[in-house]
């Protein structure tokens, strides 16, 4: 019986979550064809059936993880600046699988800073992820919880802070575990809102 689309599709997903295994596990310097064969229990012939080059498994994985990770349960604390936490909370590294998804993306980053294709495709991302923190960042000016000011430079500043946050703590758990990154991310947000305190008194 020949096989469908859906057979296809279920398969090259099959193929994206042993890539995110061997990235999670051994950093985009362990991705080859054989590693991930050998995760998925295959052929590396039937591997690159599905994906004739590296680069086309990697942009395949990235590209499936970016929709799953959109579409996960996302925290919902309400409005404002509530809502601005939940979002930078988001991109942490507070569980297991979130761990494994930004181990994937940081080991992916020296590989995309050297393909312009990639490079373009990722600044898109984080673009796109400034503008969804800009427009909670804008909700919470209104409601008075942070400075006025150009929402987007806030954001930018925001996303900065949690993408440092996630680097240190992939790279030294023990002394960055949730906990602390909490911690930290609360400490961040105080200094932006004693600012905006500090503007309605007129100082």
């Amino acid at each position: 019986m020949p096989r469908t689309k859906g057979d296809h599709e279920a398969r090259r997903r099959d193929v994206s979550a042993a890539v995110w295994q061997v990235m999670a596990t051994r950093g985009f310097a362990g991705l080859t064809l054989r590693a991930v064969a050998a995760e998925l229990g295959a052929t590396t012939g039937l591997l690159t059936h599905y994906f004739p080059t590296k680069r086309a498994l990697l942009a395949y994985a990235l590209d499936l993880l970016e929709r799953r990770t959109l579409a996960r349960p996302r925290r919902d604390a309400g409005q404002g600046l509530a809502a601005f936490r939940d979002a930078l909370l988001d991109i942490l590294p507070l569980t297991s699988g979130a761990t494994d998804s930004n181990r994937v993306w940081v080991s992916s980053w020296d590989a995309a800073l050297c393909d312009p294709a990639l490079t373009a495709d990722y600044a898109r991302k984080y673009a796109q992820g400034r503008e969804r923190l800009r427009a909670r960042v804008a909700a919470a000016q209104d409601l008075g919880e942070l400075p006025p000011g150009d929402p987007a430079r806030i954001a930018a500043s925001a996303q900065s802070f949690v993408l440092g946050l996630v680097v240190q703590a992939l790279f030294d758990p023990s002394a960055f575990p949730p906990e602390r990154q909490v911690e930290l991310l609360d400490g961040y947000l105080a200094a932006l809102t004693a600012e905006a305190g500090s503007d309605r008194g007129g100082g």
